[in-house]
């Protein structure tokens, strides 16, 4: 005799839970989109009543003014949205370079915390306990009277090999764009598949054997070779474009302003304290016991922190440090106080220029918006991977 179980039937009867659930969700929506709406239809008629245009038909028009620095080319009779497009491209490149250097010195920083050295743990403390008890607009206002006060003048800039530092910002050699450039990116794009390869091949190697593997130098090495050998296949140009000193400032070559390099300085370091004291407290939760048990297999300090303590300290680490990306990349609005032109100093000049306050901070809140969710979903990927894996 064979019974056979059906599954339960679903219940549109309003003593089902599942079915009082549907209806307060459906009821939750309809109530944000008509206060959306009446939002919306409000503004837009009090907006109507004073005589305020609005809509975002401005975008098409010529922008009327010239932008500092930028990635690409820009004039100032070129549309709106392309000056919004300027003004994203310099809030990503705080942004993403921020995340990389805060990451570097924030582990840097957390695992000095645990240094044997009296000295090391010390300074650790001090960096952490100094720098994010500073508000973050203090620290960018301190970098930028830096560079613009302290460094000497253009015309006398100080001297480290091809780099010049002075208060026009940093002043660097460039290559010159060919073949050879075009190759080697190529070839570095490629390592960076090889190397993830190899990373895998690594951790099951060490799962299976106990014997350590290269995890950092070697990638590292794969990405280098792989794109010398582009370049060599490209016809290894060498030639760059050196920066030179002028009568007034210095020509050629490459260039970060003062003002770029104090948001990068500022943000980093600010929150590098932040994620410094996320790390310690990530390490700290992994059990002594871990460390004692890597010390009883030989492992070094070294390798017992890299391959024992800190991948098992992810899973606490990364939901906070995802907080502190995210905190980096709204921060970097501060950067109109130095008159960095990221999109929020395009907002306000648009502003300006146009009255479509309304349309300019939308197009503002999209951006972080866009920029925050995009930098989550990454984040709660890599966690996912990161997770420890149950039996």
């Amino acid at each position: 005799m064979s019974t056979s179980s059906n599954p339960p039937k679903k219940s549109w009867s309003w003593r089902s839970q599942a079915f009082r659930g549907l209806v307060y969700q459906v009821v939750t929506v309809v109530i944000i989109v008509l206060s959306v709406m009446y939002l919306a239809n409000n503004t837009n008629t009090n907006m109507k009543l004073r005589g305020i245009q609005s809509g975002f038909d401005f975008m098409l028009g010529g922008a009327g003014f010239d932008i500092g620095e930028s990635l690409f080319a820009f004039d100032s009779a070129e549309p709106y949205w392309k000056a919004y497009l300027v003004g994203f491209t310099n809030t990503l490149r705080v942004a993403i370079l921020g995340i990389i250097l805060t990451t570097v010195l924030g582990t840097l920083i957390g695992v000095g915390r645990f240094s044997r050295n009296a000295l090391v743990r010390g300074l650790c403390s001090v960096y952490v306990e100094f720098f994010r008890n500073i508000p973050v607009l203090l620290q960018l206002l301190m970098w930028y009277l830096m560079f613009t006060e302290v460094l000497p003048a253009s015309n006398e800039p100080w001297t480290l090999g091809p780099l010049f530092l002075s208060k026009g910002g940093l002043n660097f050699p460039i290559p010159v764009w060919a073949t050879g450039q075009l190759f080697a990116a190529i070839g570095m794009a490629m390592a960076l598949v090889l190397a993830y390869f190899y990373r895998q091949y690594a951790i099951r190697s060490f799962e299976r054997t106990g014997v350590p593997k290269s995890m950092f130098w070697a990638p590292v090495g794969i990405v280098i070779v792989c794109g010398v050998l582009g370049w060599i296949v490209g016809g290894a140009p060498a030639e760059f474009n050196m920066p030179v000193k002028g009568e007034f400032a210095i020509e050629n070559g490459g260039a970060l302003t003062p003002e770029f390099l104090s948001v990068l300085l500022g943000l980093t370091i600010y929150t590098a304290a932040f994620v410094a004291e996320v790390v310690r407290g990530g390490i700290q939760s992994v059990s002594a016991g871990q460390a004692e048990a890597a010390s009883a297999l030989g492992l070094s300090r070294g390798q017992t922190m890299r391959l024992v303590m800190l991948p098992q300290a992810l899973r606490v680490i990364i939901p906070p440090v995802t907080n502190q990306y995210l905190n980096l990349t709204k921060n970097s609005s501060l950067a109109v106080a130095i008159g960095y032109p990221d999109v929020v100093s395009i907002a306000n000049t648009a502003i300006n220029q146009t009255g479509r306050a309304v349309e300019c901070i939308a197009v503002i809140m999209l951006v972080y918006l866009s920029t925050s969710l995009l930098t989550s979903f990454l984040m709660n990927w890599y966690n996912t991977r990161s997770a420890i894996k149950e039996r």
